[in-house]
């Protein structure tokens, strides 16, 4: 069987949004260009070093029917919500929300001398797990193991199998794979995908050029800009002068239909119509 590189389709610039109290962010899933990418709803990037972009941040909002990934790079967000729930998450955490039928909550960014650094991904949930019981796994940074190959190219495993190596984070419907990669200048990685899983990089930190076997033509990406790939079976990512940093996510597609509203995905425009009423009668969140 022939394998093939996954050719780029679309190189997307972030673009600068307002959420929560006031929180600004840059997203690069989720807008007029990209409104989705099956099965990815949404990926916002809340780096910033000044505090007034986001010490407003996310007061208590409701979720139903996603998923949320919040990967913190630098600072701490704390959290809570009206199921008991608190905690907070700082450099190299994850939180891997299941928002299921549906919870109240709230993340603040916490102040401090170097600001933030960090990501948000929210992932659909097929029709049978919309409403299943919301759930958390918070993943401290010592969890989350790296390998390190010859070139001296860094992969952080946050959910996914590299290497026989398998992240912390399991039982998520979509299948994904969620790596933080790190390439160090002049050397190359190359990555399988599996065949048939939406694909995208996130680069974050540096430059490089993705090799999509065409020629010398190969697309020079610098941060911070989200690269959605086609189908395939493996990408290349090659450095020059300068390092790069990457998220790449891959996951199944659900190719189920999806109706949307704000913080709520459904199937059907009746399943959010019953969502806003219970939120208005107060019967949204059961324990």
């Amino acid at each position: 069987m022939t394998i093939s590189p996954r050719r780029i389709v679309e190189i997307i610039e972030p673009e600068p949004v307002i959420e929560g109290a006031g929180v600004r962010l840059k997203r690069s899933i989720g807008t007029p260009t990209l409104d989705y990418l099956d099965p990815f709803l949404l990926f916002d990037d809340f780096t910033s070093g000044n505090p007034r972009d986001y010490e407003a941040g996310f007061p208590l909002h409701p979720h139903r029917g996603i998923e949320t990934v919040t990967y913190v790079l630098k600072g701490e967000v704390q959290h809570r919500d009206t199921l008991g729930n608190a905690g907070s998450i700082g450099a190299g955490d994850i939180q891997w929300m299941t928002a299921g039928r549906g919870i109240m909550h709230e993340e603040m960014p916490q102040v401090r001398p170097g600001g933030i650094a960090g990501f948000q991904l929210w992932v659909n949930l097929p029709a049978k797990l919309k409403m299943t019981k919301p759930r958390y796994q918070d993943i401290r940074s010592g969890e989350i193991r790296e390998i390190i190959r010859e070139t001296g190219a860094r992969i952080r495993v946050i959910t996914g199998t590299v290497d026989g190596i398998t992240g912390p984070v399991t039982e998520i419907a979509a299948d994904p794979t969620y790596l933080d990669i790190f390439v160090p200048p002049h050397t190359s990685l190359t990555h399988p995908i599996e065949r048939g899983h939406t694909a995208f990089a996130y680069v974050f930190e540096g430059e490089a050029r993705f090799q999509d076997g065409m020629g010398t033509n190969d697309p020079l990406v610098s941060h911070a800009h989200l690269v959605v790939f086609g189908d395939g079976d493996f990408i290349t990512v090659m450095t020059g002068p300068d390092t790069v940093r990457l998220l790449l996510v891959s996951g199944l597609p659900l190719s189920e239909p999806i109706a949307r509203y704000g913080p709520f995905v459904m199937n059907t425009e009746k399943e959010i119509e019953q969502t806003l009423l219970e939120l208005c009668q107060g019967t949204f969140v059961t324990t």
